[in-house]
């Protein structure tokens, strides 16, 4: 605590920031574009396609986040150093900032009715812990350890790294995720000088996940174990641990579709191979579907880290970042959802590195993401600190190419976070 104080910065107290927004931005199709290897974001406005403000922030931004209000971008290094940014100001600016820890990957914010902008939460890989924090200044409020045994063979582990973190929709809760002890700690924030914590045994190795599309489920990868774990957030219990069908599921928040035969699924792609899982998520209306792979498609390879999909479109999109053929890994696969009852469903191969016409390296395309609108889909070409990178923006109706985003500012894009989208977890 005292080394985390003595680098907390409030650069504008809360007395001296604006009580209403002084720019003209439309701030819920603000995109947070995270520049890796510069340690910055981008703001992108996402009807004009200019860069709004470049920020300094920690290295590798893993993760944007909003609060309940939509006012502050909260973003996380992986060198664990938190950026909190007002969007209401005339030019959007950090207002406070503070160190975690040596390394990080996690940030949320409170959004219960009642909560909302009340707190922040950051995990950290080093320590093992995570904190929680005043949601107007960064303050440190209370720090917990994740230390402890380990779910299935009762060993104790000495630094097990906090991964994920979500809010919950039906409690003042926030789920945190402990990658090595296997267990998802749900933590009511509504007394933090009494805290209660539910500890769940789930699956070890617990990494990224998302909602359902009733946000009360929140599924949860356990990469290493190839599993996905279901959390009900209303009832507050472990509901299945479901086999992903492939190797390594990595599903990002993952992607919710309507399936034409199988009803609401939740899909996931996977690490490891071409893999991509849809799994049931409707136990009322679909009830002997809920919780199980309901079908596997296969997309263009292994190295997949993003499936990404909105309620208003009927597409379902899959990158391969990591695949080790070029041509590969510049690509997305795109399914079409009307079509995923066939035996063997086709998808559309975007050649979006080729429409970014980057004239060297290997660039990687990685993370759709949409617009306010569900009309539009943005992919990050992710190129090397030296090499020209950019933003391809697909129109999502005819998958052509709409737009591109090129600047000598905009260096190794990768996750890109549209404020509306994330702030009421759309995915």
């Amino acid at each position: 605590m005292e080394q985390m104080r003595k680098s907390w910065k409030v650069l504008v107290p809360v007395d001296k920031r604006p009580t209403k927004q002084e720019n003209t931005l439309k701030l819920d199709n603000l995109f947070s574009v995270t520049l890796r290897d510069s340690g910055q974001v981008a703001l992108i406005d996402g009807g004009t396609k200019e860069i709004v403000k470049i920020l300094d922030t920690g290295y590798a931004v893993h993760i944007s986040r909003l609060s309940a209000s939509g006012r502050y971008l909260f973003v996380i290094g992986r060198d664990a150093k938190v950026n909190m940014i007002d969007l209401w100001m005339k030019e959007p600016s950090t207002v406070a900032e503070i160190k975690v820890g040596s390394e990080a990957r996690s940030i949320e914010t409170s959004k219960f009715k009642g909560f909302e902008d009340k707190y922040a939460i950051a995990g950290s890989y080093w320590p093992p812990q995570f904190v929680i924090m005043n949601g107007d200044t960064l303050e440190p409020l209370k720090i917990e350890s994740t230390r402890g045994m380990i779910y299935d063979t009762q060993e104790f582990h000495p630094e097990p790294r906090v991964a994920s973190i979500v809010a919950s929709h039906y409690r003042p809760e926030f789920i945190v995720n402990v990658k090595e002890t296997g267990k998802i700690l749900l933590v009511d924030y509504s007394d933090i000088k009494n805290l209660k914590t539910v500890e769940i045994e789930a699956e070890r190795f617990l990494h990224d996940g998302g909602f359902d599309s009733t946000k009360r489920y929140f599924l949860v990868a356990a990469n290493a174990r190839n599993k996905v774990a279901v959390i009900d957030t209303k009832d507050g219990k472990l509901t299945a641990l479901v086999d992903s069908g492939g190797e390594k599921p990595h599903p990002g928040r993952g992607a919710n579709i309507n399936h034409p035969v199988h009803g609401p699924v939740w899909a996931t792609s996977h690490l490891g191979d071409e893999i991509v899982s849809l799994i049931g998520t409707d136990p009322v209306g679909h009830p002997d579907k809920a919780w199980k792979v309901v079908q596997n498609l296969k997309a263009l390879g292994g190295g997949s880290l993003f499936v990404k999909s909105h309620p208003k479109s009927n597409h379902l999109y899959v990158d391969a970042p990591l695949n080790p053929e070029a041509e590969v890994s510049s690509s997305v696969a795109v399914f079409n959802v009307s079509d995923l009852g066939q035996e063997k469903p086709k998808y559309t191969t975007l050649p979006i590195g080729q429409w970014a016409a980057i004239p060297s390296g290997q660039p990687r395309v990685v993370q759709g993401e949409y617009n306010e609108a569900g009309d539009e889909v943005w992919f990050s070409v992710w190129n090397a600190k030296d090499k020209v990178s950019a933003i391809v923006v697909v129109d999502d109706k005819t998958l052509k190419m709409k737009h591109v985003i090129k600047d000598p500012k905009l260096i190794t894009p990768t996750g890109k976070f549209n404020v509306f989208n994330t702030r009421n977890d759309v995915y």
